[in-house]
């Protein structure tokens, strides 16, 4: 990222820009800055956008032949083309050819790095890769847009914010904004706040149904199912968190039996790292024979509602009845 800024900040750009990587916050944020920065104020000769699976590498080398127009520079932005999966080998066949004039930036989520465009790209351009941000990096952020509102928040309400909203920088600013509003007139972000204005995610309720089957405590379990059904939320989607909570609780407890650090556990799982420790207290409360049970009754589960055996609603609800009793 620094070495994106310091083009930024000099003016020294190079041809070809890769921005990929699961924060799609900053994926975003950087597409923006880096697309004004190649461009002039109010230019729209010179600045194409594609995005989707549907773009013709044929039509955006037509356009990178092109010189711009009464400007420095064409800028060719194309998003989530899906060519750094495959698809992408006449684009890495020109990108050495193309003229000095066009600049392409490049914006996918997953990338092969297998691919020849990447390493195309790699030896040609400069690629940056935006990771889930930590969790004391994601607190400084969200502190950073508190103070600028004036708004003081406890260590406390930071850490409970944090768990409520997630990881997405995306999802934590909308929470933010949301927050700001509720509180005009007052100095502090409380608990009571948070509580009032800020969406519980989807995977937290599935946490907490886990953690109650965990407990044996049946009502609450069925209570947050019917809860995530008032929400309009599809019982199969319901089904496949469940499996995916149950299968990184096994994860985390095969992981921990080997010896593995949380911070080993969160590389080798992909969770993020303050997550873990969550996932390793709960995963603490089942045995490691019932989760393998857990995760195969999900399967059979979502095998019966496919093949018309059972109704998605009472499928999940019997899974939930069995696991918490």
């Amino acid at each position: 990222m620094q070495g994106l800024l310091q083009d930024i900040k000099n003016q020294d750009f190079r041809q070809i820009y890769l921005l990929c990587g699961e924060e799609a916050y900053l994926r975003k944020q950087y597409k923006d800055r880096l697309r004004q920065a190649l461009t002039q104020e109010g230019d729209t000769m010179n600045v194409h956008y594609f995005e989707g699976k549907t773009a013709s590498a044929g039509e955006i080398i037509d356009l990178a032949e092109t010189l711009p127009f009464f400007a420095p520079r064409r800028v060719i932005v194309v998003e989530n083309s899906g060519w750094f999966s495959k698809g992408g080998e006449a684009l890495a066949d020109y990108l050495s050819n193309m003229p000095e004039t066009t600049f392409l930036l490049l914006v996918e989520s997953q990338v092969d790095k297998r691919t020849r465009l990447y390493k195309e790209v790699k030896k040609l351009g400069r690629i940056t890769e935006f990771a889930p941000q930590d969790e004391e990096t994601l607190k400084r952020w969200i502190l950073g847009m508190l103070k600028k509102e004036n708004k003081q928040i406890t260590a406390a309400s930071l850490q409970y914010l944090l768990n409520r909203t997630g990881t997405e920088m995306d999802q934590i600013k909308n929470e933010v904004e949301k927050l700001l509003c509720y509180t005009l007139g007052q100095s502090e972000i409380t608990i009571e706040a948070i509580n009032a204005v800020c969406t519980k995610r989807i995977q937290n309720q599935i946490f907490d149904m886990v953690e109650a089957i965990g407990k044996k405590e049946q009502k609450k379990a069925l209570s947050l199912y019917y809860d995530l059904l008032t929400l309009k939320e599809p019982p199969m989607r319901i089904l496949a968190l469940v499996g995916r909570q149950f299968n990184y609780l096994l994860q985390i407890k095969e992981l921990k039996s080997k010896g593995y650090s949380q911070s080993a556990m969160a590389a080798k799982t992909g969770l993020h790292g303050f997550v873990v420790g969550k996932y390793e207290r709960q995963a603490a409360r089942f045995k490691t024979a019932e989760l393998k049970q857990a995760l195969e009754a999900c399967v059979e589960a979502d095998e019966q509602v496919k093949r018309g055996l059972m109704p998605d609603v009472m499928s999940v609800e019997l899974l939930l009845v069995q696991y918490s009793g």
